[in-house]
């Protein structure tokens, strides 16, 4: 009976990502920044989005594109407007 090699899951996610194509790494960083930025603003509304809270202090009014420029390309970035 063998025993079971372990494998450092950081190790291998970090080869995995090293070997994508840069359209993988564009999509995921354009994904956790998005997620990020709508994160902030719900914080900073004191509610989720779309959902109704008694505590809301203001609310979203749409979005603004921008373009950030990253070592793994151009990145269209969503950041979220707010309305007092």
């Amino acid at each position: 009976m063998t025993t079971p090699s372990i494998v450092d899951p950081a190790t291998v996610l970090t080869q995995a990502l090293g070997d994508a194509s840069p359209d993988l790494m564009r999509t995921l960083l354009q994904t956790i920044i998005n997620t990020l930025l709508s994160a902030e603003a719900d914080a900073i509304c004191g509610a989720e989005y779309g959902k109704p809270s008694a505590d809301r202090v203001n609310s979203r009014n749409g979005y603004r594109t921008r373009e950030l420029d990253t070592r793994v390309g151009t990145v269209d970035v969503a950041i979220p407007k707010l309305r007092s």
